[in-house]
């Protein structure tokens, strides 16, 4: 948008992040990060990473033991595939976007043994078919809510198909954008790992990885892993439940993170899925009334990923969103022209989805797309309503 095009209210406009990631953060979540710099090995950094790593158990739903690592998610999901998989093992993973891609590649410079079972972009993932590529392999590698694509994968379907074809196939899940945000139930399920990150459901600032492991595959990690050091999730584990973590963590954004979790905890788990799921609905609903519907046939509660009207490109809407101080995504190259990305994860609520809607209705309106005005917020709210 030109500055003459541009609406003379612009810079009175309140900056969002409606990206997929990093995600709006809660005031009083940031006012931890203000506190005097604490020390981790004081009785009070002790006592508040034993207090986040609880809830962050208690957010899975299951009793399985989490790790906090001072990393993105990515070095948590190197940690979990180095300390749980011996060199040289078979490796299936499963594919069908941007970030389900990264742990093939990642699983590939390990030297791991490594079988790719992929689908196109948008497309979701065939359970049998993952099942069985899964025979006779150590580990399966999957993303659950694939935040390129806003493809919700079966992880139900294909970890029940899997284990029924390889019992002692340990799979690691993605829960990057899916953890705290998407119904996950590991334990019933058989997903032995579940990897995140700070900046996604859990609305704190990036900085943290999560890995959650279930009791059975604790029996099976690996002792001093060759490929790994800083990330070794063995002795991180063993050191983090004893209250000790091998190497200096952020405990300013631990601090952050138990008051973040607060608010995710404050309902039951159930309910924080089914609002989360409403909202993102409600921005799908948005998008297909001016004409930009969802590209993925099953859709991730985490993030709606939307194809513009013909003649107008992602990148030319989240161009368009950021004129007027509203930072979403385009898609993830090569789609970077396909699709856009927005998501209400984070600090948000069901009114964001709403402002959202109007949002999108004045960036087409600045694009040439013909509308009638009140039918995306119309649409949006309608899918707020229970059902």
């Amino acid at each position: 948008m030109s500055d003459a095009a541009r609406p003379d209210f612009t810079p009175l406009n309140r900056e969002r992040l409606i990206a997929p990631g990093p995600v709006e953060v809660a005031p009083n979540v940031l006012a931890e990060l203000a506190q005097p710099q604490m020390h981790h090995r004081a009785q009070a950094g002790i006592a508040k990473l034993m207090e986040a790593r609880e809830k962050l158990t208690r957010l899975l739903g299951d009793p399985y033991d989490a790790v906090i690592t001072t990393s993105s998610g990515t070095g948590a999901f190197e940690g979990a595939l180095v300390s749980t998989t011996p060199g040289g093992a078979k490796v299936v993973n499963a594919q069908a976007g941007k970030f389900s891609e990264r742990w093939g590649e990642m699983a590939r410079r390990f030297g791991y043994d490594t079988t790719l079972v992929s689908k196109p972009w948008g497309e979701v993932l065939d359970p049998q078919e993952v099942a069985d590529a899964a025979r006779g392999a150590h580990t399966l590698l999957i993303t659950h809510s694939e935040t390129s694509t806003g493809a919700l994968h079966d992880l139900e379907a294909i970890a029940r198909a899997a284990k029924a074809q390889n019992p002692d196939l340990i799979i690691i899940a993605d829960g990057i954008t899916s953890y705290g945000v998407a119904e996950l139930r590991p334990a019933a399920w058989g997903v032995d790992v579940i990897v995140s990150g700070s900046q996604k459901g859990t609305a704190t600032p990036p900085g943290l990885g999560f890995v959650l492991f279930s009791p059975e595959v604790q029996a099976r990690m690996i002792q001093n892993p060759e490929r790994g050091f800083y990330l070794d999730m063995t002795r991180e584990l063993a050191g983090q439940k004893a209250g000790n973590t091998p190497q200096t963590p952020a405990i300013n954004l631990i601090y952050a993170l138990s008051t973040a979790l607060d608010r995710l905890l404050s309902v039951p788990l159930e309910v924080l899925w089914a609002e989360q799921r409403r909202k993102t609905d409600a921005l799908i609903a948005a998008g297909t009334a001016l004409g930009a519907p969802a590209w993925a046939p099953r859709t991730s509660p985490a993030v709606a990923v939307l194809t513009p009207p013909a003649g107008i490109t992602g990148r030319q809407v989240a161009a368009q969103l950021a004129a007027m101080g509203q930072r979403a995504l385009p898609g993830q190259a090569p789609h970077e022209d396909t699709v856009f990305r927005v998501s209400t994860m984070g600090y948000a609520d069901r009114y964001d989805a709403l402002a959202i809607a109007g949002i999108l209705e004045d960036a087409f309106s600045a694009l040439g797309v013909e509308f009638e005005r009140g039918v995306a917020v119309q649409a949006a709210w309608n899918a707020l309503q229970p059902s």
